[in-house]
């Protein structure tokens, strides 16, 4: 009782410890599940002007419904690089104080088929009327047709505003008299010169060394150059939920039934009833419809449109006669014959000539009359001549796509074509030709081929891993991600007989993963703040298996990591100190004697010109040209580090151009390079922005 009564008094101080202890372990979850922690609302910023998610999110969905087989990750990097070019170009806009006048808006409405040519927003002679475009907009009753329309004239509004700012650009690009003239020395100023050239690979790699520090100090020098983005190495094994041969198999044997009489049980009178084969059956469509995954398809089938391998047997088969099982992609089929048809598919060449009004373009304003007064010359000489038929098809026909095949259109089934041809080959003999009016216009025909077709029933079943095979390839790949977490990744792979595939550079927001394209999900765990290198998890690959994969390394941003700048530095450090040992063997006072130290021979260049500077033998070599228009007649160069080998030239000859007036060439080639001008203006805008970027947040 006297513990108690102590327990009753001091019961204030044990409520504050208990709740204490329980907000110290609440507190430690929030920090854990990052409750404190700030997210951004905004996928992204550029230059301070945030990126809201949501509005990013709804521009993501219509991408992704507007782009034909975009995957979402796809759609998600074409609006992130629309909003950079969007803010960048807005806030350049804004710099230059450019406005527009209801003139451009209307231009530029006007220029977009979808509101110039709509008739709901023209006048009665046929032109956008701005009013009627104004009032639609007024009397809409649905808020995001609205809404639409307002960003609709924001986008506008925008795209007439590039325009004056892309004509700014283009205006500081102007091309002078002395821009050209300098061009035109550029290209017809000439020299000629001796040269010794020692090739770098005269010193073996062997004999020179190029250390990480090294590589590390030359990147730092080229930042800009040897720039990295953050990325994850992943390297993987993976397992296939494939049929097994027991799978395949099993299906034969199914399909292998249906080739005699089966008896099964009746539930319903609870007798056994004996079903008649395939080839014995009198109600086929039943009998297909009931064990095919296809239903019973009563087209006849030309002996080219059958699978290569089995074509011949399958067109041969005689009626009610079956074939199989085979295989045909991923099925396994049995195909009874049901008859031949004759003729059922036909070849045919046409020349097309159309005439105004008709379906098909003229190549020329004609009437219809004189449409058909064309047709029937072409046709005599036709007649006259069979042999001018392909040659006629080529440059007389209107129909391009035939036309460019000598007006040949390959094999088509009865109700392809348009009634009036379809009846002139599918009634006329091979080598028939004639003329046929139809809506395209006139037709110059000549049936070239005929072909017998068969109708098949087919039952088909595809190949598929059955349940217990799919068991055993997720039992192999927990087992194997078990494994991998408890040793290394390689040992655990050839303990299970398994190849790890070649680790697999990705970025934070790529998408494909080396021959198994599309994995966003595994990109997305590499890229997870809980996921640390030598991190083993598995993933299912819908109609593969399983991919286990293994985080093998992080790459910060910054510069390029030793192994991969090694690839791209390490031979222009070791062609600089081979450089430095073959200058020691280049001091001699001729060329002659260079040449004779380094066993090379003396070369010459001949009217080499600094526009195009390649050197005969040695290949394109700016600095060596440049060098021997700067160096005086008759005079040594000191060695020059080139390309491919280090050089000593002397000049013999610089050949003055012929004065020239006219510059138009060399104005015109100047012009078309600074045309491209606008087209690099978001890149150098881009370099400089500072660009925030959340996406990865938001689970993308």
């Amino acid at each position: 009782m006297a513990i108690l009564g102590k327990i009753r008094q001091r019961s204030f101080i044990l409520i504050v410890i208990i709740a204490l202890a329980l907000f110290s372990f609440v507190l430690a979850d929030v920090i854990q599940s990052g409750g404190f922690s700030q997210t951004s609302n905004n996928v992204g910023s550029i230059n301070g002007k945030d990126i809201p998610f949501e509005e990013f999110r709804i521009k993501v969905g219509n991408t992704e419904k507007s782009g034909q087989g975009m995957s979402n990750i796809q759609a998600v990097n074409q609006v992130w690089n629309q909003e950079i070019n969007l803010a960048l170009l807005t806030e350049e806009l804004e710099k230059l104080g450019i406005r527009i006048g209801e003139n451009h808006l209307i231009e530029t409405l006007k220029a977009d088929p979808n509101f110039g040519q709509n008739p709901s927003f023209q006048n009665e002679l046929k032109q956008f009327d701005i009013n009627k475009y104004r009032e639609y907009i007024k009397s809409s009753s649905n808020p995001d047709e609205v809404k639409f329309f307002e960003n609709v004239e924001e986008n506008a509004n925008i795209n007439a505003k590039y325009q004056l700012y892309s004509s700014l650009v283009k205006s500081g690009f102007f091309t002078t008299q002395n821009d050209a003239k300098f061009k035109y020395n550029l290209e017809n100023k000439k020299v000629t010169f001796d040269f010794v050239a020692v090739p770098y690979s005269s010193v073996k790699d062997s004999d020179v060394k190029v250390s990480d520090a090294e590589i590390i100090e030359y990147m730092k020098k080229n930042e800009k150059k040897y720039k990295a983005d953050e990325t994850r190495e992943i390297e993987f094994v993976v397992i296939e939920d494939q049929p097994s041969d027991a799978d395949k198999n099993e299906i034969k044997n199914k399909l292998n039934s249906f080739l005699s009489p089966r008896v099964v049980y009746n539930k319903a009178t609870n007798t056994n009833d004996t079903l008649p084969s395939f080839s014995a059956t009198t109600d086929v469509v039943k009998f297909v419809n009931e064990n095919s995954q296809f239903p019973y398809d009563s087209t006849y089938i030309g002996k080219s449109d059958l699978p290569a391998e089995h074509a011949e047997s399958l067109f041969n088969l005689s009626d009610g006669q079956v074939y199989g099982p085979y295989q045909y992609g991923d099925y396994f089929a049995l195909s009874r014959s049901m008859g031949r048809k004759a003729g059922a598919k036909a070849r045919a060449s046409h020349i097309l000539i159309s005439f105004t009004g008709s379906r098909a373009q003229p190549k020329e304003d004609r009437t219809k009359e004189e449409a058909k007064v064309k047709a029937e010359g072409i046709l005599a000489e036709v007649m006259a001549n069979p042999d001018s038929f392909t040659m006629q098809a080529f440059t007389a026909s209107e129909d391009q796509g035939s036309a460019q095949k000598g007006g040949d259109l390959d094999f088509f089934g009865p109700g392809q074509m348009v009634p009036a041809f379809n009846d002139f080959v599918f009634n006329n003999p091979i080598g028939k030709v004639g003329l046929v009016e139809t809506e395209f216009g006139y037709h110059i025909i000549k049936v070239t081929d005929k072909q017998d077709a068969i109708r098949l029933a087919t039952i088909a079943q595809k190949i598929e891993a059955s349940e217990k095979t799919s068991e055993n390839a997720y039992t192999n790949a927990v087992k194997f991600e078990l494994a991998a977490n408890e040793k290394s990744f390689e040992t655990a792979a050839k303990e299970a007989k398994l190849t790890v595939n070649p680790s697999v550079r990705v970025k934070a927001l790529d998408e494909m993963l080396g021959q198994y394209g599309s994995q966003r999900q595994v990109i997305r765990w590499a890229f997870e703040k809980d996921t640390d290198v030598n991190d083993v998890k598995r993933f299912e690959l819908p109609k593969v298996g399983h991919l286990i994969a293994k985080l093998k390394k992080v790459n910060e941003e910054g510069l390029l990591a030793i192994e991969d700048a090694r690839i791209q530095v390490e031979p222009i450090l070791k062609n600089k100190k081979k450089a430095e040992k073959i200058m020691a063997k280049m001091k001699a006072t001729s060329l002659d004697a260079i040449a004779k130290a380094n066993a090379v021979q003396v070369q010459t260049a001949s009217d080499v010109t600094l526009e195009n500077p390649s050197v005969a033998s040695a290949g394109y070599e700016p600095k060596v040209v440049g060098t021997a228009f700067g160096t005086a007649v008759n005079k040594l160069s000191a060695p020059i580090e080139g390309n491919v080998s280090v050089f000593v030239v002397k000049t013999t000859k610089v050949s003055e151009p012929l004065p020239s007036k006219d510059f138009t060439t060399q104005v015109n080639a100047l012009k078309s390079q600074n045309a491209s001008a606008v087209g690099r203006v978001f890149g150098a805008l881009k370099e400089k922005a500072e660009i925030k970027d959340n996406r990865l947040q938001f689970n993308y």
